[in-house]
């Protein structure tokens, strides 16, 4: 028998924002509603306004857990000596993450318009843009592996926040398009679509063809084991 200790007890807070990541994952965003929520986490609806105080609210902890579990894989990614094939590695752990629950995705993103996910509090915007220390410390390790990279020699880099930024964009660009199903008519996006992307932007950045190439199979044989 497992003892729960106190400290892997989820708050009551927590507790919503499971519910609330499991309702987008199995039913979208029409099915998070107060009540739906509170029903979900066994709890009574007034609790969703009191801890979270409301659905905008509690949508914008919903997307600091996304950015959360994100980090977290990050975090457990191996560190090598071959900076391209860890930042591909985690690019592939990104699209796994997104697959996972799309509408999640979609709200960490802002691809969703629904009202709802708008908060009414101004100060708690920020929390959905990248101000937002959830998505900072994701991002951290996307920054710390591009100034690994940079330090290889491998790549002509002018800044690393902007090698960053870049990166960052091809992988959710590849995502946004393939969760839109955009790539139905490949067989395989990742080798098809996905990885000679990335091979062709290292490439650009002035890294050897053959050597690119390498380091992107290698993190996609690695993400498959």
């Amino acid at each position: 028998m497992v003892t729960m200790t106190e400290d892997s007890v989820p708050s009551t807070a927590e507790r919503l924002v499971e519910a609330t990541v499991s309702l987008l994952a199995e039913h979208g965003p029409s099915a998070v509603k107060a009540r739906e929520v509170a029903a979900k986490a066994g709890m009574s609806t007034m609790v969703v306004y009191s801890h979270h105080g409301g659905i905008p609210e509690l949508i914008s902890a919903a997307v600091d857990h996304g950015f959360g579990q994100i980090e977290r894989v990050f975090a457990e990614t191996d560190v090598t000596d071959d900076a391209v094939a860890d930042l591909f590695t985690m690019a592939l752990a990104t699209r796994r993450i997104a697959r996972e629950n799309p509408h999640l995705y979609d709200a960490m993103f802002g691809l969703s318009t629904r009202a709802t996910y708008r908060p009414t509090q101004p100060e708690k915007a920020s929390q959905r843009s990248g101000d937002s220390p959830a998505f900072k410390a994701a991002f951290a390790h996307i920054t710390e592996a591009c100034e690994r990279l940079a330090a290889s020699g491998r790549v002509e880099v002018g800044s690393v926040d902007a090698l960053a930024g870049a990166l960052w964009s091809y992988v959710h660009g590849f995502v946004t398009l393939e969760l839109a199903d955009h790539f139905t008519n490949f067989d395989d996006p990742v080798a098809q679509v996905m990885m000679p992307m990335g091979v062709t932007l290292t490439v650009g950045l002035g890294d050897d063809p053959q050597r690119a190439r390498a380091s992107h199979e290698a993190a996609l044989a690695r993400s498959v084991e």
